[in-house]
């Protein structure tokens, strides 16, 4: 560096720890200030919130039984977990009332009409670092029986094909997909 340069450096090196020195106390005290009115606005809302007569306890309310889209008016299902931006996982029951098998697992609230029964997401976990982990199921209401068809470890699935006695399921998880031919 020349002397010119090396002066220049030097003073605007002085001019900016001047402005910092002077400009950091001040910036500081902003951030304790908003922080204090932040605490005392929250202790002021802690004691109006005492102070109302008609201050009611939240009650958590287990959600109700809702029919089920696309089973015909078949199901009923109650929410048994919900993944945040993601699926539900749901407890069915027939709503004829009969007792039935389905009370036993959770399933998804994809469920598909066919000829020989529903076919159903029957959920293998409620773990959510573990799903997807499911089964595709079908469902025959006159046997109440669950028959296993295939394992799918991807919720974007759909039945494309059903032919005589084959089904023809569809994958996608993202990146790559797939398809899945069952035998009934």
């Amino acid at each position: 560096m020349s002397k010119i340069q090396l002066f220049f450096h030097h003073v605007f090196r002085v001019i900016w720890n001047t402005i910092f020195v002077l400009s950091y106390p001040i910036l500081a005290s902003f951030g304790l200030i908003f922080i204090g009115l932040t605490f005392l606005f929250s202790k002021l809302s802690q004691l109006l919130t005492l102070l109302n007569p008609e201050r009611k306890k939240a009650i958590v309310l287990a959600t109700a039984w809702e029919t089920l889209p696309h089973s015909n008016d078949f199901f009923e299902s109650k929410v048994e977990k919900q993944i945040l931006f993601g699926p539900v996982g749901v407890r069915l029951r027939r709503k004829d009332g009969v007792p039935t098998v389905l009370s036993e697992h959770v399933f998804g609230k994809k469920v598909r009409l066919i000829e020989r029964g529903y076919i159903l997401e029957k959920w293998n976990t409620l773990e959510s670092t573990a799903l997807p982990d499911f089964d595709i199921c079908l469902y025959n209401p006159e046997l109440d029986s669950i028959r296993f068809l295939t394992q799918i470890n991807c919720f974007d699935w759909h039945l494309a094909e059903e032919k005589d006695n084959e089904l023809v399921f569809k994958w996608f998880d993202g990146t790559q997909g797939g398809e899945r031919l069952v035998q009934l």
